[in-house]
């Protein structure tokens, strides 16, 4: 299982994003769309949030409990890696 909660995630430099919830990847010329939870995480990526601040306005905002977040998240940031639309930071090991 992806866990996201060790890393720390960024939207990659080249990659456009609008208010209204897509990513342009000029490097490929590929536009995705999310729905409205992914572009409020996009968001937050964007403007440098960590995930446990990310996790806190979630939860807050949408009726989900943590562990649901947690499942969609760690399927979100796969597929935000998978699309090459972020930059994963593993967490130095202590």
């Amino acid at each position: 299982m992806y866990c996201h909660k060790s890393k720390a995630m960024k939207i990659k430099d080249n990659i456009a994003v609008s208010e209204s919830g897509f990513l342009f990847d000029p490097n490929s010329g590929e536009s995705f769309s999310v729905n409205s939870s992914g572009k409020e995480i996009i968001k937050l990526l964007s403007e440098g949030s960590q995930m446990d601040d990310i996790e806190k306005s979630i939860l807050e905002k949408y009726n989900i409990d943590a562990a649901t977040f947690n499942r969609y998240m760690d399927d979100f940031a796969h597929t935000l890696r998978r699309l090459n639309l972020i930059e994963i930071e593993e967490d130095e090991p202590s």
